[in-house]
């Protein structure tokens, strides 16, 4: 593994006590979890609405029904769907699919048919899991799959393979051999915020590290507890929730559905210490009343991300709540996670500096082969053991790949300050065109942010005969608050030069996000 170079700027603002290279546990997933139910066996691991596990019963568990889905023909290789919520059993059928050798490729349960099947026919999955709550949808994808390899987790009146029957009756039967470096654990699907999604090959070395990283990082203990609100079909639920609680032994409690007051009073009642969440789950909990009446004080550790977080709500947050809020940064084809918040030291605007082991920088858009001084906008470049290996069904020639000499190319454009810390300016692929001039979203987006009215907001290209693109916005209004067309687009021009005007604005009740938050802005740009 190569090292990060002693110069970079970052390294002056490291934050005290954690190291800057781990030698990783050389394990696989499988193995990291074998190890957390040696070595804390009956102790709480997970808690969800109906159901508790320990981390000896989710190893037990696992291990029973991996060897039924061995018997129904999962072969080393085989890609196996997950369809499930955040539940205790999703993290039993996860670690199973990969001791029977298998890659899981878990789809957010909110999926419509043409979604699902998107996902099953590009992965070639040849199984399917599937809870009872999403069998509605499930049913429509079933011709994709052998009948003998879909299974049902709770009743069903179809006949499928039932998960506590297989659990029940489950073989005795050797596993696989996993390489952990080698070996792809999870085929995670890209957000698809610009085109189709992808599925980028996250092996079980790259889960460990950054599971690793990020736990090290925070100095995760045993005596924590997570708050487990991110979504466990994508690799930062997974990580944060699964793989960093096995690593340290602490418990997580599942939240399946989204209720704010219920949220604020399952941190109180289980003395969360450690949260994270999309940024917009933590401008909606600001609205929530009872906010002010909630005891947060067991949190040490609150962090969000999936997108940039208006400074206005920051420190909304912290005066609220007296929890300063983190800053971090990540995406699928990273494990997800590559840069965090010093936690005595967060700069607001920025997502903070690399992780461990991680080395950034910035480069010139056109050629990325030129790195860019500090000051200076340009693409940012990752270099890490939480990289991915490459994208599912590339080939040399397609020139798709994201990795370059081991450099992962984000597609984000990004600046660096001296300091070494991290400004996310845009997606590359993001920027309105506007009479040659390059307008940022972000920035805009900023702007609309800073009127009280405005709870969400997302500004996209409309295309125009004469300009090229116009920059056109969405905006969900705060409840019990109004404001006309007119007035926002007045209150912006003010604020921004003026080839960034925007010419356009149409109200919604919602803004398109992807599964850890990201605003879907090809489905915007649909729309016109």
């Amino acid at each position: 593994m190569a090292t990060v170079p002693a110069t970079r700027p970052w390294f002056r603002f490291w934050p005290e006590g954690v190291p800057r290279s781990i030698d990783y546990p050389r394990v696989s997933l499988v193995g990291l979890l074998s190890q957390a139910a040696e070595r804390f066996r009956g102790k709480l691991f997970l808690r969800s609405e109906h159901v508790e596990y320990s981390f000896s019963q989710v190893e037990e568990l696992s291990t029973r029904l991996a060897s039924s889905l061995v018997k129904l023909g999962i072969k080393k290789g085989d890609r196996v769907m997950l369809f499930m919520p955040n539940i205790a059993e999703f993290a039993v059928c996860f670690y199973a699919v990969l001791k029977a050798g298998g890659i899981v490729t878990a789809a957010n349960p909110l999926f419509k048919e043409s979604e699902l099947e998107y996902q099953i026919t590009d992965s070639g999955a040849a199984a399917f899991i599937v809870h009872q709550d999403q069998l509605g949808t499930a049913q429509k994808v079933m011709h994709l799959f052998d009948e003998k390899k879909v299974v049902v987790v709770g009743d069903s009146d179809h006949d499928f393979a039932c998960f506590s029957e297989l659990i029940r009756s489950a073989p005795r039967t050797e596993f696989p051999d996993i390489d952990s470096a080698r070996d792809v654990a999870v085929l995670q699907y890209t957000g698809g915020t610009t085109g189709m999604p992808k599925g980028a090959m996250i092996t079980h070395f790259n889960l460990v590290a950054n599971a690793v990283q990020n736990a090290e990082w925070f100095s995760w203990k045993p005596d924590d507890a997570v708050m487990g609100t991110l979504p466990l079909y994508h690799t930062w639920g997974c990580n944060a929730c699964l793989n960093s609680p096995l690593y340290v032994g602490c418990p997580v409690t599942l939240v399946e559905k989204f209720d704010p007051a219920r949220v604020l009073r399952t941190v109180e009642r289980d003395g969360a210490t450690i949260w994270y969440g999309a940024a917009t789950m933590f401008n909606i909990l600001l609205q929530e009343p009872e906010i002010e009446k909630s005891n947060l004080s067991s949190l040490r550790c609150v962090k969000a991300g999936a997108m940039p977080v208006p400074e206005e709500i920051r420190m909304q947050w912290n005066e609220v709540t007296g929890i300063p809020l983190l800053l971090g940064y990540g995406l699928s084809e990273a494990s997800p996670e590559t840069h965090d918040s010093p936690p005595n030291r967060v700069k607001a605007n920025t997502i903070g500096i690399p992780l461990i082991d991680t080395d950034a920088r910035i480069v010139d858009i056109e050629t990325g082969k030129r790195e860019l001084p500090s000051g200076e906008t340009g693409e940012l470049v990752i270099k890490g053991p939480q990289v991915m290996k490459g994208y599912w069904k590339e080939e040399p020639e397609d020139d798709i790949s994201g990795v370059r000499n081991g450099w992962l190319y984000t597609g984000d454009i990004a600046e660096m300050d001296g300091e070494g810390y991290f400004y996310i300016r845009d997606r590359k692929k993001d920027l309105i065109k506007y009479k040659g001039y390059s307008v940022a979203p972000a920035e805009v987006e900023g702007v609309l942010f800073e009127h009280p009215a405005v709870l969400e907001a997302a500004v996209v290209g409309k295309a125009d005969p004469v300009f090229g693109e116009v920059p056109k916005a969405f905006v969900v209004c705060m409840p019990g608050r109004s404001v006309t067309e007119k007035e926002l687009i007045d209150f912006c021009t003010e604020r921004i030069a003026p080839y960034k005007k925007i010419r356009e604005i149409e109200f919604v009740e919602e803004i398109p996000k992807n599964a850890v938050g990201k605003v879907l802005r090809r489905l915007l740009r649909d729309k016109g």
